[in-house]
């Protein structure tokens, strides 16, 4: 009697996901505050350059229309920003010893891929910022507000909670694009150095997928947290930052299996 054969299983290309609970976002951020603790020189340095450039952004764009744009966009190229905060988490995890100086230049261990993905997000920034100015725009008529004045014209424009709808809206669906294709994508190219961008942004979005709720949590905790950031005078960053950027590793390590 011949043997019976069957096709081979197809091997999926994407890594597997892992199904979290609920409170997984608040164990990531104990966790990111003990990597916070074990390497605190290193960690603050990137908590005080990514506040830094919050001072700037708020010091040097007079418009309320780009800065906005920027402060918002800030979120979104968070996650590359961050990059030297997962090498520090990755090199904590292997019992390495860590030193500010290699994860400055953590982006090399996957260059081609990182740098591909450090280019859709520029392209994403570049088009969030045109978004914004046209959206404020629409809605306030006689040239753009300033910082100063654009809470006064909020209240006192009969189109004021029309604009917040709108702006919120429109920020929500940019934000949601970029985090589901980046809360733990770039962890893993910075962790797998064959990854291309491609695959772990998918990965990335299934991950969201099968954990939307969990997931869900973690993007509100993150923006909670930094708008409590820029609310102190952009010296809460300094510390929020870094917890987040820890937290995110610990994100990926937990929800794509190994």
């Amino acid at each position: 009697m011949a043997e019976e054969r069957f096709p081979p299983e197809e091997i999926s290309p994407f890594p597997a996901v892992r199904t979290i609970r609920a409170d997984a976002p608040v164990r990531w951020l104990k966790r990111g505050w003990a990597d916070l603790r074990a390497a605190p020189l290193a960690s603050l340095f990137y908590g005080v350059v990514l506040a830094l450039m919050g001072v700037v952004i708020g010091r040097f764009f007079g418009q309320a229309a780009y800065e906005l744009a920027f402060v918002t966009g800030f979120l979104l190229v968070g996650p590359f920003l961050a990059m030297g905060l997962y090498d520090i988490s990755r090199r904590r995890e292997g019992g390495e010893t860590v030193r500010l100086a290699p994860t400055l230049a953590a982006w090399r261990a996957n260059v081609p891929a990182i740098g591909f993905y450090a280019l859709i997000l520029a392209l994403l920034m570049a088009v969030w910022i045109r978004v914004s100015v046209v959206v404020v725009a629409l809605f306030f008529e006689g040239g753009m507000p300033t910082v100063q004045t654009l809470v006064r014209d909020i209240l006192t424009s009969e189109n004021g909670l029309f604009f917040l709808f709108a702006y919120a809206a429109a920020g929500a669906g940019f934000a949601l694009l970029v985090f589901a294709t980046s809360v733990v994508s770039l962890p893993m190219l910075l962790d797998r150095e064959k990854m291309d961008t491609l695959t772990a942004m998918i990965s990335s979005f299934n991950a969201v997928r099968l954990n939307f709720w969990p997931m869900v949590s973690w993007a509100l905790l993150i923006v909670l947290l930094t708008a409590m950031g820029f609310a102190t005078f952009y010296l809460g960053l300094i510390v929020v930052l870094p917890v987040i950027g820890h937290a995110t590793w610990h994100a990926y390590r937990e929800v794509i299996e190994s």
